[in-house]
């Protein structure tokens, strides 16, 4: 069980969650209220929505032995469409939602394959293609909106990030969408293993007869898709669109879920559900900072530390050396044999 992925991420998640206990006797309370499931433990979950589907995107540009800088500008990109498209409507009718909807994730999209060509194609390396559309992406979002906060009067527009469905969040429902496909795409068929591969050598899966360069290209287009949704979950959650704060920090967010989740940056092997338990420890402990009250300039550097116990705790070397676990008990004939080997 120790050697599971998933099985620490699990212990810290559950050991934050009883902190919150501690503080608040009844944070695992749910009730429900005119027919929502209301809670902290929903909350968590809302909140934490945005996270989860930019980590699986990032997950599938790690696993290549990339990364994706840019999320967090996408997300403000992906509001600023959005919110901007439905602002001067005038309140009745889906049509500008639907708008709104599809011209935002076919930009985000685009905008993704933009770092996947710059990656794949041209031979930037992803850390330095994907820092030019941070940085130009979230000017890009400051000059849809204008550089003002633009808020939107559009009801159907917060059902995106505020609605319901079913008692839950409607948000839950569209990170839990996006993850099927995903392990659907990954595990089910044969793109999981080119993922691998490609992350794992791309020389020697391009020998074996794999486009590498499709395959990175895919995973960039992918990553900001997700981001796109999370920016429209965002946006519609608090009904306006920030270009210079919405989705700030979050791509740091997402590459830290994406390593708790046990995915290593040097590509290769990934764990979406590993992935999908990093987002929620690093959601449930923001959380917690806010609930027992510790000051918010200590936030990152707590989330830090955690997140450094999260990871030497995933490492069997450091459980090894520390704890003893792992260590291989020797018979007394094979001390013997070791001793004549020496002597």
């Amino acid at each position: 069980m120790l050697k599971s992925r998933l099985f620490w991420p699990i212990i810290v998640l559950l050991l934050i969650l009883m902190i919150n206990l501690f503080v608040d006797s009844s944070f695992f309370s749910i009730e429900v209220r005119n027919g929502h499931l209301t809670g902290s433990l929903i909350d968590i979950l809302n909140r934490g929505a945005p996270l989860m589907l930019i980590s699986i995107g990032m997950t599938l540009v790690i696993a290549t032995k990339g990364i994706d800088l840019s999320v967090g500008s996408v997300i403000a990109m992906s509001g600023a469409i959005g919110a901007m498209t439905v602002a001067s409507t005038d309140g009745t009718g889906l049509v500008p939602l639907f708008m709104a909807i599809g011209l935002s994730l076919l930009i985000c999209t685009l905008v993704g394959s933009w770092n996947g060509l710059l990656v794949s194609r041209i031979g930037v390396q992803p850390i330095v293609a994907t820092l030019i559309l941070m940085v130009a992406g979230r000017g890009v979002a400051q000059l849809i909106t204008g550089g003002q906060i633009t808020t939107v009067y559009y009801d159907p527009y917060s059902y995106i990030g505020g609605g319901y469905l079913l008692a839950l969040p409607f948000s839950v429902f569209i990170v839990a969408f996006v993850f099927f496909v995903a392990v659907l795409l990954t595990r089910k068929t044969a793109l999981g293993l080119f993922i691998e591969a490609v992350g794992s050598n791309p020389d020697a899966s391009r020998l074996a007869g794999i486009n590498s360069k499709n395959i990175m290209l895919m995973v960039y287009m992918f990553s900001g898709f997700c981001a796109g949704v999370g920016g429209l979950i965002l946006s519609s959650n608090v009904m306006s669109a920030d270009g210079n704060n919405a989705g700030l920090w979050f791509e740091l967010d997402a590459i830290l879920a994406v390593v708790i989740g046990g995915t290593s940056l040097m590509g290769g092997r990934f764990y979406l559900m590993g992935t999908v338990m990093g987002a929620l420890i690093i959601q449930s402990l923001t959380t917690t900072i806010y609930s027992i009250g510790v000051p918010a300039e200590t936030n990152l550097v707590v989330k830090a530390i955690v997140v450094l116990v999260v990871c030497l705790l995933q490492s069997p070397e450091f459980r090894r050396k520390v704890f003893g676990f792992g260590k291989v008990k020797r018979t007394g004939e094979q001390k013997e044999r070791e001793g004549v080997t020496l002597s």
